[in-house]
This record gives C-alpha cells, structure tokens and sequence, in this order.
C-alpha cells in the first residue's frame, strides 16, 4: 500500500501577473535555482522524470501564451505535503484566469481522481470528489458524429 498522491495541474495566469509571482512560480518549478528563506519550504512543482509509483512521468512547464502564461504540472505528492500543496493551489486560484477545472488529485490507488476547481472572481479553488458508484460508463472518447 501506498501513500502517494498524482497531482495535476493546468491552468492560466494573467500576463499582467507581477514578476514577484512569476519569479515564486519558477521556483516552484525548479527553474530559478535560488534556495528559499524560508528553511521548510521547498519547490513542489520541480520533479522531472518517470514516476516513481504512478506511472508516466513527472513535468512541470510554466510558458508564454496568448493569454499571459500557461501552467502545467504533474508530481507525485505525499500528505505530508498537502499543507505546503494547499497553499500552493490556493495561491495559483487567487491569480489564475482560467475559471473551472484546473487540476486533478488522485490517491495512488484510486481510479478516479479528485477535480481541483477554481473560481477566479472569488479567488478561491475547491476540490470535487468524483465517485465511481455515481458515474456512467461512456465512450472513451465521444463520437462527435454519432
């Protein structure tokens, strides 16, 4: 039994997000290589790589677009990093532009993940929990034309 957790994340952020936040979320990503002043903190969005237990691999890439800066992420993450992780998506919800799903948490050992939803105008995230017992079995993926 496992105690690892997927986490994914893809969402927006403004272009007019300040250099400050810009700068924090390149370290979260592992791309300033400054050390934090703070000594608990570390980057949580910085392992590259195949997964140690999920599968797939580890990414984590923040980049211009149309829209101001596109983010996207998944790692493996401990509960003892849910305190710091919490932070971290309410953090990105109080800034991202991108309104509904930007995430998703599973357990390891779960088949259906957890969505992460975000509410830009209120600056706030929330976390869904799909159930298996309540969802329809349906096409992999839709037939538009069917």
């Amino acid at each position: 039994m496992s105690d690892l957790y997927e986490l994914q994340l893809m969402l927006d952020l403004p272009d007019s997000l300040p250099a400050g936040d810009v700068a924090l979320l390149r370290w979260h990503l592992g791309d300033s290589g400054e050390e934090s002043p703070e000594p608990d903190a570390y980057p949580m969005l910085s392992a590259r790589g195949p997964a140690a237990r999920i599968g797939g691999t580890l990414v984590g890439d923040l980049a211009r677009s149309e829209r101001g800066w596109a983010l996207t992420a998944r790692q493996e993450v401990h509960p003892d990093e849910f305190d710091q992780l919490r932070e971290l998506v309410e953090w990105l919800a109080g800034r991202t532009s991108t309104s509904g799903t930007v995430g998703y948490l599973r357990f390891l050992e779960h088949d259906v993940p957890d969505v992460l939803v975000a509410d830009p105008a209120a600056g706030t995230a929330r976390r869904l929990t799909l159930s298996p017992g309540h969802s329809t079995e349906a096409q992999l993926i839709p037939d538009p034309w069917s």
